[in-house]
């Protein structure tokens, strides 16, 4: 089989990455290290020797009493958005400097190393912008904490430029990390979505593109259009010249597709020699004119050894009802283009058949008693 280095989207169709439900994660990571750092630094309240008397003990407590509430209302709420995310952060940096303000000993009960919470939810939820705000608020945070501990200017730079570029180096490992991360969770979402051998689209994709398309239809009163397309004598191409010609003939035949459908269009490989195209049609005519369209690329389209093939096409139309499953009405409306495309084949391949329109089953009669 020939491989794809990288495989081509279909033309206008967007696909999202995969990404985490981030603001309920965070909201649920910030709650949890407010309360987590509330409560461990309520102790302190009841230890002799480490806070300061009067105005700072009340300090302290206000303080841990605002992060167990805080965590509270975040946890109940369930949700935070990116600029609150950032703003938190930057509030768990002002927090350690108030308790460093308040403590006696700042060096032996509350170590820059406090300032490693604030920094890991930094490296995770924020983007690089906001990161490198954090990592500067960190390295003032540092010095402003250590400033009264050190009577040594070079003994102050030391301990700051180890706690702060200690803090700033575990954040940005860990958003390296976490970008790698989000690229792999990408990349391997996306080829989820692919056929390895031709680049196209598969049965997943065009299930996940139905609800999408049955949308617009309805919002925009028309009609959704399957297009199945089936390569003519293609077991005879195999058996005759190899797989290996086989396989590059579908290349070819997905490239010439992929250059004809119009941009909204979904096109896929559902197996074997047999493809579909999805798409916002106004009414059967234009759907013809598109089947003749794929056909004749289909009929055009050559390998670099000039093999080719034609294909056989069979088309249907219907109108999203409302209430109707689209994922459902999908695979009715494939059935009916793959019997058009059977049609095809009988009145001697490299031809469009059109399906019947869909017959409605009658409503039944209310009975009476």
């Amino acid at each position: 089989m020939t491989s794809l280095d990288a495989p081509a989207p279909v033309p206008g169709v967007h696909v999202e990455p995969p990404r985490l439900p981030e603001g309920r994660l965070a909201a649920l990571t910030l709650a949890a290290l407010l309360v987590t750092g509330g409560l461990m630094g309520s102790i302190n309240l009841v230890v002799q020797g480490v806070l300061r008397d009067g105005a700072g003990r009340w300090v302290y407590g206000a303080t841990m009493l605002g992060l167990l509430a805080l965590g509270a209302t975040i946890a109940v709420r369930g949700r935070v958005g990116a600029r609150h995310t950032f703003w938190l952060v930057l509030l768990g940096d002002l927090t350690y400097l108030a308790v460093v303000l308040c403590i006696h000993d700042p060096l032996r009960y509350a170590t820059p190393l406090m300032l490693l919470f604030p920094s890991l939810v930094a490296a995770w939820f924020l983007d690089p912008r906001q990161l490198g705000v954090h990592m500067v608020v960190t390295a003032a945070v540092c010095v402003a904490a250590l400033w009264p501990s050190y009577d040594s200017a070079v003994g102050l730079g030391v301990q700051v430029g180890v706690s702060a570029g200690t803090l700033n180096a575990a954040a940005l490992g860990v958003a390296v990390l976490r970008r790698r991360v989000q690229r792999l969770l990408a990349a391997t979402e996306t080829l989820t979505r692919l056929d390895p051998l031709t680049g196209l689209h598969n049965r997943r994709f065009l299930v996940e593109q139905a609800p999408r398309l049955w949308r617009q239809a309805r919002r925009e009163g028309i009609q959704v259009t399957a297009m199945v397309l089936d390569l003519d004598h293609f077991k005879r191409l195999n058996d005759q010249f190899g797989h290996a010609v086989g396989d590059q003939v579908l290349g070819a035949v997905a490239d010439a597709l992929r250059t004809t459908v119009r941009p909204a269009d979904v096109l896929a490989r559902t197996g074997g020699e047999e493809l579909v195209v999805l798409g916002l049609v106004a009414d059967p005519g234009e759907g013809h004119q598109l089947g003749e369209r794929l056909r004749a690329a289909v009929s055009a389209g050559r390998t670099a050894d000039g093999y080719g093939v034609t294909a056989s096409v069979g088309l249907a139309v219907a109108r999203p009802q409302d209430g109707e499953d689209p994922i459902a009405a999908l695979w009715r409306l494939v059935d009916r283009a793959d019997a058009a495309m059977y049609d095809a084949k009988r009145r001697g391949r490299d031809r469009v058949a059109v399906a019947a329109p869909a017959t409605r089953a009658p409503r039944p009669e209310p009975t009476t008693a």
